[in-house]
């Protein structure tokens, strides 16, 4: 009977309900009629008490019945809209994020100590001609760059502002030292970078202001080099632009970046012509990036009568990236530069003057805690085009090693770095040459024609 009941329609039970208050409900009637015939008076008045409270009980029950399965359906009523009240809320909760956008703060700060095996009297690792962009100096504990970033993006749009403060800060950011109002009142040296994005379609970005450069493989960002000193082609290249460009992506294997700027690593130009530069970039395979990279510029300054001579700054710049295994990353930059005219004040050059190198990056990562990676760069300026000389005021070239381990501490925001470099430069000859080398001994003199150095950075980002 049990199991039978277990397969009964709802209807059944709620027949059976109504059948069994219907009888008690008659039952309590005749009983009452009886009494009032067959009992005394007293005893009838007491019958008909209680008959009474039975009748009250069979209605409150019969009540009951009535309420119940109608809550039941207001409450399923309540639960169902509340439930699309909530999805309505939640999806324009979520709608209004999109629209809000994300804003983030990041940055990090580096301090190094370089120690020179030449022991030089100046303490100067610059020897002859700029052989180092950033770390200069060596014997000291010296503090390298303080970057704040904050960044705010929503579906359309990105802004970037990206402030640098410290020595390297004012070395990489050199054509801001003169402001709008001096030196003394400068705020725009602070400024690394400074653009907006506008996403017009989903494969089509613009973006303009003041922006690192898409030229070379290194950047000045410490963290995300895997070596610490930065290289010749990096230090011999552009640093940043200001202007405009679009990027286009015909599909996430493929993009093209066209754009027009100022005058190369300069807040004010200097003339009215503009600089093109382009960005092919192509993933031919997974794991395998490749960066066609250009700039064509006229760096000449403008007569007196605004006119702007002929000159050209051209580089045609190569970078690719391989990660061969999980563990180990191949990466190499090969640049081709000319030269020709004025370069922002300098001598001009009467043709076109070539100058270029080449790197090669190999990193392997020993674990999550320990990596080891090396670099090989090769470096030809005997053209004199860029700023690498000799102790003679001729161009020159240089054969480099480096070689970096990074440490990955405190949940990866600690980036500890041992590096030892080697610069080696074509050594001059003949009478008299042997004082005039490229880089300078303990007595002051310049009779070294390499450089090793031994040193040891640290990195916080956030």
């Amino acid at each position: 009977m049990i199991c039978n009941l277990k397969f009964e329609k709802p209807q059944f039970f709620i027949r059976k309900y109504l059948k069994f208050v219907l009888n008690i409900w008659m039952f309590t009637k005749i009983n009452a009629c009886l009494y009032r015939k067959t009992k005394p008076h007293i005893a009838h008045l007491k019958q008909n008490n209680i008959m009474q409270k039975l009748q009250l009980l069979v209605l409150c029950l019969f009540s009951t019945f009535l309420a119940f399965p109608k809550g039941i359906e207001e409450k399923k009523s309540e639960v169902k809209t509340e439930t699309k009240t909530e999805a309505k809320v939640e999806t324009k909760t979520e709608g209004e994020e999109d629209k809000k956008g994300s804003f983030t703060f990041s940055g990090y700060i580096d301090s190094y100590y370089i120690g020179n095996f030449n022991k030089p009297a100046s303490r100067s690792n610059l020897g002859a001609y700029y052989a180092r962009a950033f770390d200069q100096k060596a014997g000291q504990i010296s503090l390298g760059l303080v970057q704040t970033k904050m960044q705010y993006s929503n579906e359309k749009s990105d802004v970037v502002v990206d402030l640098a403060f410290g020595p390297n800060a004012d070395l990489g950011n050199y054509g801001n030292v003169l402001g709008a109002l001096g030196s003394n009142t400068n705020t725009a040296l602070a400024i690394k970078q400074a653009y907006f994005n506008w996403k017009a379609t989903s494969k089509l970005t613009f973006t303009a202001g003041q922006f690192g450069t898409h030229i070379g493989y290194e950047v000045i960002d410490a963290p995300v080099n895997f070596n610490y000193s930065l290289s010749n082609l990096f230090n011999n290249g552009p640093f940043y632009h200001i202007g405009l460009k679009g990027t286009y992506a015909f599909s996430d294997k493929v993009s093209l970046m066209l754009g027009l700027v100022n005058n190369v690593d300069n807040l004010n130009d200097n003339n009215r012509k503009k600089g093109l530069i382009s960005q092919l970039f192509i993933n031919p395979a997974k794991g395998w990036n490749v960066y066609l990279n250009f700039i064509n510029s006229n760096e000449a300054n403008a007569d007196d009568n605004g006119n702007t001579p002929d000159a050209h700054y051209r580089v045609f710049d190569l970078v690719t990236t391989l990660q061969a295994t999980d563990k180990f990353l191949i990466g190499a930059n090969a640049a081709f530069g000319s030269q020709k005219g004025s370069y922002q004040g300098s001598a001009a050059l009467t043709e076109s003057t070539p100058w270029g190198g080449a790197a090669g990056y190999l990193s392997y990562a020993a674990s999550d805690l320990f990596s080891i990676g090396a670099r090989y760069e090769y470096f030809d300026n005997t053209s004199g085009a860029r700023a690498l000389l000799n102790r003679l005021g001729n161009g020159t070239s240089v054969n480099s090693l480096t070689l970096t381990g990074n440490f990955t501490l405190a949940d990866g925001h600690l980036l500890i770095k041992p590096e030892f470099r080697m610069d080696s430069y074509k050594k001059l000859t003949g009478t008299g040459e042997s004082g005039r080398q490229q880089f300078e001994d303990s007595k002051g003199g310049f009779t070294k024609n390499s450089q090793s150095t031994l040193g040891l950075a640290f990195i916080y980002k956030f």
